[in-house]
């Protein structure tokens, strides 16, 4: 196989673009012809070779192209972006040349152990930045100056807003499970780090296991002429639908449903029931645990669905439940997710529900929940249409409070920095009650537990139908891109400036 079947480049109207028709195709990186700066990085990591997505993706990067790259968990995408860094980190300049945006606490401890791996006794340093703890460390990795800084989006703008971190040094941006930053509702807290970043032309990169429509959204607001690369054994297809069901009992569908919107956390969903019995009902149980759902059935007059459709596609309706005839001649493009609460009676319509999602050049998820009896006649489905099926553990409940739990802490964060100095002086008064809930909870109080819950559920149950996503609509020119561009040929160097979308950085006034 020659290196140009090695990735296709997809715009956003769903169109693929095979490696032939791109200008100046790089070809794949080895190891011993890389820059002697990266190879003793990969002898001190222990790694002989690289891995095909470094292979393919490295020399893109070094030649600082905005790439999106399409990269599952374990197949060595952390290495992709930090080894192509290693040469162009200045030791002299102590300060912040790098920023890797990640969800969670855990993968910034991990790119950052990476990272001073990678770095050793080069004079580099790296410092993660995370909220759930105290700022004092991180504070003092700022002030020694930190030449490669990784962080949760939140935590990130915290600093910023207290000034221990300046981005004007900045040259590459880095946002890695940019998918999972999203699912946890960073948006708002990426918005606002992009206000710091320099006015000249920052390198930005994008990692994502999919691309679903809220994803490539993203990217058109961080990145111009941003190539989109991804790995295939033959040819790639990033707008690929990911086929997947869920085994579990008949009467315990409805809270495996609810723990897997609660895990996936879709942008917007159809769930789909075979009768209008189960319509309402799953509607019902939605509804009950907060979730902004709408039920589309027969029985509804014509200017109900309309109405039920036309919330759908303005956002206001996240999730809608619907019978196959209902369904029918529905076609929104926005959908990441499709629920199937049972399989479809006849083949036929397990394709017609699929193709729900997965439009318009995005990735898409469908996830069947099924009994021991319905798998068999699902798998009978995958044979007929040689659809790949992908078996999923029913949700554990841990899994789902530590999905919770990072959300609700976003959005707590975020209010938080919002807060004037008499709010900030009014919840003193609340700061004794607290300390002695958690106090009396740690010692076994089980009703002190359930008190503060109580709370933290009001607060989430609000926030359900209001974690805002990318809407396509930050600014004049995000409307009027229709896709990413081809990359430009090698050696050109009138690249366009930042995006119009990236402002103006605040004024010393502010924070």
């Amino acid at each position: 196989m020659n290196d140009n079947e090695l990735f296709s480049i997809s715009s956003l109207d769903g169109t693929d673009t095979t490696a032939d028709s791109v200008a100046e195709v790089l070809p794949s990186a080895r190891l011993e012809y890389l820059p002697q700066l990266v190879q003793d990085a990969c002898m001190r990591a222990g790694w002989t070779g690289l891995m095909p997505v470094q292979a393919l993706c490295i020399p893109y990067l070094l030649e600082k192209r905005d790439c999106m790259i399409q990269s599952r968990t374990g197949s060595g995408k952390t290495g992709t972006y930090l080894l192509p860094l290693l040469p162009r980190l200045d030791c002299a300049c102590d300060r912040p040349q790098v920023l890797i945006l990640v969800p969670t606490r855990e993968l910034a401890l991990q790119v950052e152990r990476e990272a001073k791996t990678l770095l050793g006794d080069t004079g580099l340093r790296a410092a993660a930045l995370y909220g759930g703890v105290g700022y004092g460390k991180q504070m003092e990795a700022l002030r020694k100056g930190a030449h490669l800084v990784v962080g949760t989006p939140g935590r990130v703008l915290d600093h910023l807003l207290r000034r221990t971190l300046s981005l004007d040094g900045l040259h590459t941006l880095i946002f890695d499970e940019a998918d999972r930053m999203l699912s946890i509702g960073f948006y708002p807290d990426m918005k606002e780090v992009q206000r710091y970043l320099p006015r000249n032309r920052v390198h930005t990169c994008l990692f994502s296991a999919t691309y679903p429509p809220h994803v490539l959204r993203l990217a058109r607001e961080f990145m111009e002429d941003a190539i989109l690369l991804s790995l295939s054994q033959q040819q790639v297809h990033v707008a690929e639908v990911r086929h997947m069901f869920c085994e579990c009992k008949a009467m315990d569908k409805d809270r495996v449903l609810v723990r897997l919107l609660e895990t996936e956390n879709p942008a917007s969903a159809i769930i789909f029931c075979n009768t209008k019995t189960n319509v309402h009902y799953v509607a019902a149980v939605l509804q009950g645990f907060g979730y902004n759902a709408q039920e589309l059935s027969a029985d509804l007059s014509q200017s109900r669905r309309e109405s039920v459709l036309r919330s759908l596609l303005t956002g206001e309706t996240q999730f809608l439940v619907a019978t196959d005839v209902a369904a029918r001649g529905i076609d929104i493009p926005e959908l990441s997710h499709v629920f199937l609460y049972e399989p479809p009676e006849d083949q036929e319509s397990y394709i017609h529900r699929a193709g729900r999602t997965g439009r318009a050049g995005a990735a898409g998820t469908v996830i069947a929940l099924v009994d021991v009896m319905q798998r068999l006649e699902l798998e009978r489905i995958a044979r007929t249409y040689k659809i790949s099926l992908e078996a999923m553990p029913v949700p554990t409940e841990d899994a789902v409070a530590a999905a919770v739990g990072n959300r609700l802490m976003t959005v707590l964060e975020a209010r938080h920095r919002k807060l004037t100095g008499l709010q900030k002086e009014r919840l003193q008064r609340f700061v004794p009650l607290v300390r002695q809930l958690t106090q009396e909870a740690g010692e076994g109080g089980e009703s002190q537990e359930y008190l503060l819950g109580m709370l933290l559920d009001a607060c989430y149950q609000k926030s359900l139908r209001a974690l805002p996503a990318p809407t396509g609509r930050e600014g004049k020119d995000s409307t009027k891109k229709t896709g990413i561009a081809h990359a430009a040929p090698k050696g050109q160097n009138n690249r366009k400036r930042q995006s119009s979308s990236r402002r103006r950085k605040p004024q010393s006034s502010q924070g």
